[in-house]
This record gives C-alpha cells, sequence and structure tokens, in this order.
C-alpha cells in the first residue's frame, strides 16, 4: 500500500471510460514514489496506459521496469537516487515516445512534485522550474491526440515553499497558449 487511500487518478479514468467512452487514457505519474495502486488498478486495462517515473528502489518498492500490465500498458521508469535535472529529462524522452505510441484521447497527470530537490522524502534533485518543462515537453508531445483534454491532480510535495514553486510551474504550462 502507498500513501492514497483514494485514487483520484483511478476514479477520473474509470468515469472518463464509463461515462464518456473514452478508448484511451494515459496517467502519467513524475512522482518520487512509484504509483503502486494506480499500476494495479490498471493492470488489466486495455484502455489505460499508466507511465511512472520514480526514485527506485524506493518506498513502496514496487515499479521496476518489468512490470509490464497485462496489455503492456504500464510503463515504468526506475531512476537512481541523485537523479539530476539532465538525466530525468532524459528518461523524459522515453515516457514521451511510449504516450506518442499509444495516442491518448485524454491525459491525466497524477502530480506530485517530491522530486524536487527540496523535498524531504525523495532525493531527486529536480528544481521547482523544472516542472514547468516536464510539464510543456508532456503536452506538446500529447496535444495532436487529446486536442487538450488533461485533468492534473496534486499528489504530493512536502517541502511547502518547493510544492508552491514546482506546482506554480506545472500550472504556468498548463495554461499556456502556444
Amino acid at each position: 500500500m502507498g500513501f492514497c487511500i483514494y485514487n483520484n487518478c483511478a476514479v477520473a479514468a474509470h468515469y472518463l471510460i464509463e461515462k464518456y467512452k473514452y478508448k484511451k487514457i494515459a496517467i502519467f505519474d513524475p512522482d518520487i514514489h512509484h504509483g503502486n495502486g494506480t499500476s494495479d488498478i490498471f493492470y488489466d486495462s486495455k484502455n489505460v496506459l499508466y507511465l511512472s517515473t520514480h526514485q527506485y528502489p524506493f518506498y513502496p518498492g514496487t515499479g521496476s521496469e518489468k512490470e509490464k500490465g497485462k496489455h503492456n500498458n504500464i510503463f515504468n521508469v526506475p531512476l537512481p537516487a541523485g537523479t539530476t535535472s539532465e538525466k530525468y529529462m532524459n528518461a523524459l524522452d522515453r515516457v514521451l515516445e511510449k504516450l506518442v505510441e499509444f495516442k491518448p484521447e485524454f491525459l491525466i497527470f497524477s502530480m506530485g512534485f517530491d522530486a524536487n530537490i527540496a523535498d524531504p522524502l525523495g532525493q531527486f534533485e529536480l528544481r521547482s522550474e523544472d516542472f514547468y518543462e516536464i510539464t510543456k515537453r508532456t503536452l506538446k508531445a500529447t496535444n495532436q491526440f487529446t486536442k487538450g483534454k488533461v485533468i492534473s491532480v496534486l499528489e504530493g510535495g512536502y517541502d511547502l515553499n518547493a510544492l508552491a514553486e514546482s506546482a506554480y510551474n506545472h500550472v504556468m504550462a498548463l495554461t499556456e497558449k502556444d
């Protein structure tokens, strides 16, 4: 079990599938922790691609590259402690390639900010500005498929200043017009 009791991203994805009949929903989770609950919920799903970049090994101990899902719909990019902005952006390229291959109709960010260098829980070295870049690059890669249909759910961040700065950068990228 991870940090979540209710999985808001999973609820949103199921709602979009049931109510609006979406066939391809991507959930991107750049949080420091692997989203084991999200991965488990969608392990057998043809409709949902779950992508996670996370510190590994780290709590909850899941998220190896070998965990692929029944329909190759789980995409884990485990990264070591000390991952820098440059190394993270290189890993992000792999996520974006998988997203483009999937062609999602709807994108959900499971957006935690505990990968910030100031956060006390993880050991990544991302700066607050990096969350702008992560968001912008993800939107640029998927917009041709999603046509701007995006939800972002706040998932974590445990240094209040880093959380505020990182979330600000994320929201700026979400709301910026190209």
